[in-house]
């Protein structure tokens, strides 16, 4: 099948890029500079798929900001580190709140459609990596393939790949024969 745009990658940002915290029990988003902390290899990973020709755009819910739990500059800075150190094409952020109806907040797709807008992406040919049902939706909805990183705060998540890693879900995306097909 011959893909009509380019190859992408879009990638959850925490607990995917950067480690998760735990807040009473449950994961949560870094909300200072102290505790955002890049996963362990994710600047291999992304080196890797621009090598392989890949497009590499995160898609990030931070409702932190219109909760008023974190200041946007904060989210600014870290955003910035994002893009210094991990060579990415595009960091999209949805500040926004369930409340808010707006059409990029996942589980709606519209972060990765106006991605697939500006950068001519072909959805066929591109993938989301997330650790979330949210980023799974988001993917489904858009019509890309959907790579799950296995946490113990995801079981029962409906997706195309669930993997153990970020290197392994580059695995599966480069056709390497890794991941567990659900």
């Amino acid at each position: 099948m011959r893909s009509n745009g380019r190859k992408a990658v879009f990638l959850d940002r925490d607990g995917v890029l950067n480690r998760i915290v735990m807040r009473d029990g449950l994961p949560c988003s870094p909300r200072s500079l102290d505790e955002f902390e890049l996963e362990e290899g994710a600047t291999g990973v992304v080196d890797r798929l621009n090598r392989e020709g890949f497009l590499t755009v995160v898609v990030t819910n931070q409702p932190d900001i219109a909760r008023g739990k974190m200041k946007k500059g904060v989210l600014d800075t870290m955003t910035e580190r994002l893009y210094k150190e991990l060579h990415l094409d595009e960091v999209r952020v949805c500040c926004h709140d369930d409340g808010d109806l707006c059409h990029c907040r996942k589980p709606k797709p519209g972060m990765i459609l106006d991605a697939v807008k500006k950068w001519d992406i072909g959805l066929d040919c591109s993938f989301i990596v997330g650790d979330s049902w949210k980023d799974m939706e988001a993917g489904r909805s858009a019509g890309c393939g959907t790579i799950l990183l296995d946490r113990v705060y995801n079981q029962g998540v409906i997706c195309d790949y669930r993997v153990t890693g970020l290197s392994e879900a580059v695995g599966v995306i480069l056709g390497e024969g890794l991941g567990v097909r659900s």
